[in-house]
C-alpha cells in the first residue's frame, strides 16, 4: 500500500500564505474530489488564510461489499462495532499523520490544523486526531463513529485531551445509525472530551445547515483569541 506521499491529494489554497489547514477525508467509495466543493459553502473569513487539503484513499477490497475493490481508508467486515479491520485503520492513521506533518513542514503549526471527514473519513479523523502527538486545532466527524473505541484510553494523546470536537449525524442515517453516533458522543464525553454534538433530519449525507454550523465552528477554533 502507498505511503501518504503517494496518495492523490488535491488542494484549495488561500489568496495569501496559508496560516491554517483543514484536512478533509472522504467516505467509502468516494475520492479526493468528493469534498472539494465544500470550502465556499463553509464560508470561512478570507483573512484566516485556510488551505484545504483533500487526500484520496487508495483502492482496496472491502469485505462488506463482497470484496469489491474501491477507494477505502480501511476494510469493513460487517456493519457495527468491531466490524472494522484494525490493521488497515492503523495503516491509514499513519498516512494521515504524514499529511499533518506535511502541513507543519509547509509552515502551518499543528495547532492550526483541523482534521475532518465524512463517514469513513470522519471515523479516521477521530481515530487519528485523538492519538496525534501534537495538539491540533480541532476534529470534525460527519456521519462517522469511534473506531477501536476500547483502545482509546490507552492510546489517547495527552496533547489532544482538550481538542475541540464537532460531531454531526443524520437522524435517519441507514448506513451508520444515529445510535452509533450518539454512543460515540457519549463515550467521548465520559472520557472528558469537549464535544459539540449536532443532529440533522437527514440520511447518510451532508446538508446545508450542517455545513453552515461547521463553518461557524471552524471560524471559532481558527480565529485568534480576542486581543491578539
Amino acid at each position: 500500500m502507498p505511503a501518504a506521499s503517494n496518495l492523490r491529494v488535491i488542494e484549495a489554497e488561500p489568496s495569501g500564505p496559508a496560516a491554517a489547514s483543514v484536512i478533509l477525508l472522504h467516505g467509502l467509495g468516494a475520492d479526493a474530489g468528493d469534498l472539494y466543493p465544500l470550502p465556499p459553502v463553509l464560508g470561512l473569513p478570507s483573512d484566516l488564510h485556510v488551505r484545504y487539503v483533500f487526500p484520496g484513499a487508495p483502492r482496496m477490497p472491502v469485505t462488506l461489499n463482497m470484496g469489491m475493490t474501491m477507494p477505502a481508508w480501511y476494510d469493513i467486515r460487517y456493519i457495527g462495532p468491531g466490524g472494522e479491520d484494525g490493521a488497515s485503520v492503523r495503516r491509514a492513521a499513519a498516512w494521515i499523520d504524514e499529511l499533518i506533518a506535511r502541513e507543519v513542514d509547509r509552515g502551518v503549526p499543528a495547532g492550526r490544523v483541523v482534521l475532518g471527514g465524512f463517514s469513513q473519513g470522519g471515523a479516521m479523523s477521530l481515530f487519528t486526531g485523538l492519538r496525534y502527538r501534537e495538539a491540533l486545532a480541532g476534529v470534525v466527524c460527519m456521519s462517522g463513529y469511534l473506531l477501536l473505541p476500547d483502545t482509546l484510553a490507552a492510546e489517547a494523546s495527552a496533547a489532544n485531551r482538550s481538542v475541540p470536537i464537532f460531531l454531526a449525524h443524520g437522524t435517519a442515517d441507514p448506513m451508520v445509525g444515529i445510535e452509533r453516533g450518539r454512543e460515540s458522543r457519549d463515550r467521548l464525553v465520559e472520557a472528558g472530551y469537549a464535544v459539540d454534538w449536532r443532529e440533522y433530519p437527514m440520511e447518510h449525507q451532508i446538508c446545508s445547515e450542517e455545513l453552515s454550523d461547521i463553518g461557524r465552528w471552524l471560524t471559532g477554533v481558527l480565529s485568534p483569541p480576542a486581543g491578539e
